[in-house]
């Protein structure tokens, strides 16, 4: 196997430059009410998730037991506030990743879309204690990506754009001259239909992908260089059908991606240069299928509109093909995450409060073991450790 050196070329890069700015990133992130205590090593699994609360935003921690039920362990401040996007009902930020684990999941980025920050809390099993919170660049912070030492934030208000950091000891160090613009022509908050999806680096850490939904319906794609900066300007793709919202990738390294304007997911060649290749497309005969999951070889659809969950799979070719609904949940089908040994799927229902846990069986089927309650409504953002 050939090995990669741009990652790991650009991660050296960004530390140094991170390391020769830290007076800078550290003025931004000061809060007297941090306190920045020392945290136990990781222990258990835990699953958070996000109010987006606009009077102050909040992380609610859940212990998972081994059965893959969960139980409250506590509510936390972000320490900034949260926001709704223009029309949105069930999903207020409109996007996928807006909670990161980071560096082995000790670290967990969240966003504060009303306050344009990012909070950062050390995590220990299903405790958390904020560390730091810092300017997100932009507008509307929506999503974050996590590659390594590196992360990139999504600000979808306004034009749009890119904000980078190192991510050092915990703390997030912006790399200067990191910002890039998408160009887009969005409000603050931006619409839903209109504001940018989803942030995410491709599995070798070469690229990184920006998906516009109904902002020209484009899968941006820049590349990444030394010192962790992307690209000037990203190579712009039109998607193979309307409203590009999330993505994942398969084993192979296809590019799998919700469109939401047919509700439709489809499969791309990512190739070097930056251009994509579709391979193929299938409709899941739902509305509005926007968030996505990978569940060992199996890809987990939520269709908002129609709250139902629908799986698909894909082909060692590349062509996505309907195994079917795999569930109906309440409400509002949003934001999942699966558990990283892949028995575990959770989904948020933004329209009833709640939030699905099911397990993930050997034939890709999926079983209902329980439902959290009481949750706000609308809330968006998961991550599973």
């Amino acid at each position: 196997m050939k090995f990669n050196r741009r990652p790991a070329i650009a991660l050296i890069g960004a530390l140094a430059i991170a390391g020769a700015t830290l007076g800078i990133a550290g003025t931004a992130s000061a809060s007297p009410s941090l306190g920045h205590p020392r945290i136990a090593a990781f222990t258990n699994h835990a699953v958070f998730l996000q109010t987006d609360n606009p009077s102050g935003n909040q992380i609610l921690a859940y212990d998972q037991a081994s059965n893959g039920t969960l139980s409250s362990a506590g509510t936390y401040d972000t320490g900034g506030d949260g926001a709704k996007e223009a029309g949105s009902v069930v999903d207020p930020l409109a996007s996928q990743g807006s909670l990161a684990l980071a560096d082995g999941g000790r670290v967990l980025l969240a966003v504060n879309a009303g306050s344009d920050t990012v909070s950062v809390f050390k995590v220990s099993g299903d405790q958390l204690a904020l560390w730091q919170i810092i300017p997100s660049g932009g507008q509307f912070p929506t999503s974050i990506a996590v590659h390594h030492g590196l992360a990139y934030v999504l600000d979808a208000g306004g034009p749009g754009a890119l904000q980078g950091y190192a991510l050092v000891a915990g703390t997030l160090r912006p790399l200067p001259g990191s910002t890039r613009s998408l160009g887009l022509a969005n409000t603050d908050p931006p619409n839903y239909l209109e504001s940018p999806g989803q942030v995410g680096f491709t599995p070798d850490g070469s690229h990184v992908v920006v998906t516009t939904k109904q902002s020209g319906s484009d899968i941006d794609v820049f590349a990444l260089g030394f010192a962790g900066l992307l690209s000037l300007h990203p190579v712009v793709n039109p998607s193979a059908t309307p409203v590009p919202f999330s993505f994942t990738f398969d084993p192979a390294g296809h590019l799998v991606v919700t469109e939401a304007g047919s509700s439709d997911l489809s499969v791309y060649t990512l190739n070097s240069a930056g251009t994509v290749t579709a391979l193929g497309s299938a409709a899941d005969g739902q509305t509005a299928l926007c968030w996505v999951t990978a569940v060992n070889g199996v890809f987990f659809g939520s269709n908002a509109g129609s709250a139902t969950i629908s799986a698909f799979q894909v082909g060692t070719a590349g062509t996505p093909s309907l195994i079917g609904v795999a569930a109906t949940t309440e409400a509002g089908t949003t934001d999942s995450v699966a558990t990283p040994n892949g028995h575990f799927l959770y989904v948020e229902n933004g329209g009833a409060g709640t939030l699905d846990e099911f397990h993930v069986n050997a034939d890709g089927t999926l079983f209902e073991i329980g439902t959290v309650t009481g949750l706000s409504v609308p809330m968006e953002g998961i991550a599973a450790s």
